[in-house]
């Protein structure tokens, strides 16, 4: 009998028992309760392990290598431990160990149960387990795995914990040899991969001991390496550096999440220094960041004002034709004016200029002509700043019908630099500031208009405005009216666009040429982690940076783009949804001026024949000219109106509107080292600093509107005419 229980527990079938770990009715009569209750016992262990054991064979052949390598590693931890104690356990007994065998001829039940008895928790725990692992397949992906492995093995078991442990260890290595293969090498396997093509992180590779940071840091590593290999560039990762990598990451496992972070983080770093060193290098970084800003922001003047005119140009020529597909805007009739406008210009020998490109997202259009209705435009009272902004409400007022995007063509390697939430916030600086040239442009031409049409006149009606009698101070007060209405668009724009293109546009460049220029010096941590906040001075001279002998971080440099863009977007009021409501409606009342007047001839007063002759004299004199008083008007009101709640908005805006970063980069919050956290509260003032910086600029912006006071007197009087003494004093 003793034999047959030793079969049983190496996992042999016993007819002692049925298919459970139940005695055969017929044999359990001649036991003793004491006896039964050991066989039950010790039958409940050998039932589980040749579960176990059946369970592995079937893991074994999954496709999954995580799941293949459990059933592997806890077949290997069986056979060492359980059928070593089986066998020894067997030996002693035909030994006649006397801590086994009582009296040299007789084996209790109960010493072998003692023996085995440490399997009793072990073995229900891993029948569980690998229960759990036949049912589900998400346990083939290697993250939900390692995570039900370590959570299991934070038991009070030792055993449990030690078996779950090495089972964790073993998919974690097999884990760690995909990383390997992905980080160092670029290369994805052709199952079980880690990422996608798209180098995207698949559902489930990742363990969720392994932090965001560190996630960020493996798909960057693994695509710039990947990318590098699939470019066939002359220049490739030094073998030693892929092997000190390598070293790095066989000597950590994602459980120890400190020391791994540590590592992918130390990863990260060297590939950006060799990258930013050999492939990147400062002066194409240079050259893009000035295109960039040549046509994005638009500080190629002359080539923006030309490009604005071919574009307005190409809508004239569609309206003339007739309806029909040629009369319609498509992509290439665009790209075809931007060529056009960068004749006998300084960009017409840039070769950058082949990069840019137009696309019209609602596909092809024929133009419209501006409205010359009256639309009820928001206040300031009709809006709350908790919306969010919406900068893309200019990308249809170059065209006036349907939005416009530019984009700019990025190939390897400078798409290490520039990504795509870069470029669509130029693209959405281009829309604005384009919105602001061609109204600022348009209202020139209306008042160049104006003053030919006035000089034009004062030929034949010398000091006065011309006319009859009765009409003579109505041609004298519309015209007046049409001048200052026209001069308060123009000085608006004239203000804002000053302020825009010099006191933001022109300061955040070159202090971020400054700062490229002068932080190749930058390397220790605290030094990249003051570059990172982007609170360097602009009067920094490169000398005085360059001090350190190391090079730039290319970390950092993506950092230090992206809150440049941060600052150009809060500088240009784009992150202020009511002021960006507000200044749509101004250049909208500007424009439907300037088409109102283009349709009266490009003057405000009609011409002298002009009145009484339309329905043969029977019409009332002056009624052209009251007809037009009341649109003109109008618009002043209008214009009024928005001018003062702009005003009132901006002036709040210095003390409510937070001055925070709307854009995040995802290489932000991988400069991990340990020693960053001794500058943390100083780089804290030193962001505060900075975005103090972006409130002086909209300081700037109060002074110049509010110069002579028209704004602050205006809304002065106003309040202690309607409101009385108290609401003038601020308290009511």
């Amino acid at each position: 009998m003793i034999s047959e229980i030793f079969l049983l527990l190496a996992g042999h079938e016993s007819s002692l028992f049925l298919a459970g770990p139940s005695i055969h009715p017929q044999f359990a009569p001649l036991l003793h309760p004491g006896e039964q209750q050991c066989l039950e016992s010790l039958a409940q262990i050998a039932y589980r392990y040749r579960k176990i054991i059946a369970s592995c064979k079937t893991l074994s052949r999954s496709p999954s290598r995580y799941v293949a390598t459990v059933a592997a590693t806890l077949t290997h931890i069986l056979k060492e431990d359980y059928q070593t104690l089986v066998v020894d356990t067997e030996t002693k007994v035909l030994a006649r160990d006397p801590n086994l065998v009582a009296s040299a001829s007789f084996v209790p039940l109960s010493s072998i149960r003692a023996v085995f008895s440490e399997w009793d928790a072990p073995f229900a725990a891993l029948a569980a387990l690998v229960d759990q692992l036949e049912k589900e397949e998400k346990w083939s992906l290697p993250g939900p795995l390692i995570d039900l492995l370590l959570a299991r093995a934070h038991t009070g078991v030792h055993r449990i914990s030690d078996i779950l442990s090495s089972l964790a260890v073993a998919v974690q290595r097999v884990w760690r040899t995909q990383l390997i293969a992905f980080v160092i090498h670029g290369s994805l396997s052709a199952t079980d991969r880690l990422a996608s093509d798209a180098y995207v992180l698949e559902d489930g590779s990742m363990p969720s001991c392994v932090s965001e940071q560190s996630r960020d840091s493996i798909v960057y590593v693994g695509r710039a390496i990947a990318t590098i290999k699939a470019a066939q560039w002359q220049k490739q990762l030094p073998r030693n550096l892929a092997l000190e990598h390598t070293s790095l990451l066989q000597d950590v496992l994602p459980s120890d999440q400190h020391a791994f972070d540590r590592v992918i983080s130390q990863i990260r770093t060297n590939v950006s220094e060799w990258m930013w060193t050999n492939l990147l290098t400062q002066k194409d970084v240079e050259d893009a960041v000035d295109s960039l800003g040549n046509y994005f922001l638009l500080r190629n003047g002359e080539f923006a004002q030309s490009l604005i005119r071919e574009i307005e140009r190409l809508k004239l020529s569609r309206l003339t034709m007739r309806s029909g597909p040629a009369s319609m805007i498509r992509d290439q009739d665009l790209n075809l004016a931007l060529l056009r406008a960068s004749l006998g210009t300084t960009a017409q020998h840039d070769p950058t200029l082949s990069l840019l490109r137009f696309s019209l997202p609602a596909g092809p259009l024929r133009p419209l002509l501006p409205s010359l209705t009256h639309a009820q435009y928001p206040t300031s009272s009709s809006m709350s700043s908790s919306l969010p902004a919406d900068p893309s409400l200019f990308s249809s007022h170059l065209l006036g019908s349907t939005p416009l995007t530019l984009s700019y063509k990025v190939s390897w390697p400078l798409d290490l630099f520039l990504h795509k939430a870069d470029l669509t916030i130029y693209a959405t600086l281009f829309s604005y500031l384009s919105a602001l040239r061609k109204t600022h442009a348009r209202i020139h031409t209306c008042w160049t208009s104006l003053s030919n049409a006035q000089r034009a006149r004062r030929r034949w009606t010398g000091l006065g405005e011309g006319g009859t009698a009765e009409d003579l101070q109505v041609r004298k007060t519309l015209l007046r009216c049409g001048w200052g209405v026209v001069r308060d668009m123009g000085w608006f724009l004239d203000t804002l666009l000053g302020y825009v293109m010099t006191d933001v546009l022109e300061v955040e460049f070159v202090r971020l040429k400054d700062l490229l220029g002068g932080a190749r010096g930058m390397h220790s941590s605290g030094s990249l982690q003051s570059l990172g906040s982007g609170q360097l001075p602009a009067a920094t001279s490169a000398a005085s940076v360059a001090s350190n002998a190391h090079h730039l971080d290319f970390t950092t440099l993506r950092t230090i783009h992206s809150e440049y863009l941060d600052r150009l977007l809060t500088g240009c009021l784009l992150t202020n949804p009511v002021l960006t409501a507000l200044l749509l409606p101004i250049f909208e009342v500007c424009e439907r001026f300037v088409a109102q007047v283009e349709r009266w001839g490009g003057d405000v007063l009609p011409a002298l024949l002009f009145e009484g002759s339309l329905r043969g004299g029977d019409e009332e004199v002056g009624a052209m000219v009251k007809e037009r008083q009341g649109v003109v008007a109008e618009i002043t009101e209008t214009l009024q109106d928005l001018l003062e709640s702009f005003y009132e908005q901006l002036s709040l805006s210095t003390s409510q509107q937070p001055f925070t970063a709307t854009s995040t980069d995802a290489s932000k919050s991988v400069i991990m080292n340990a020693s960053f956290a001794n500058h943390t509260t100083f780089n804290a003032a030193k962001g505060i600093k900075g975005m103090d910086g972006v409130r002086r600029h909209v300081e700037r912006l109060l002074l110049r509107l509010d110069f002579n006071g028209a704004f602050s007197k205006g809304l002065g009087r106003k309040r202690s005419t309607n409101a009385g003494v108290l609401a003038e004093g601020g308290l009511a």
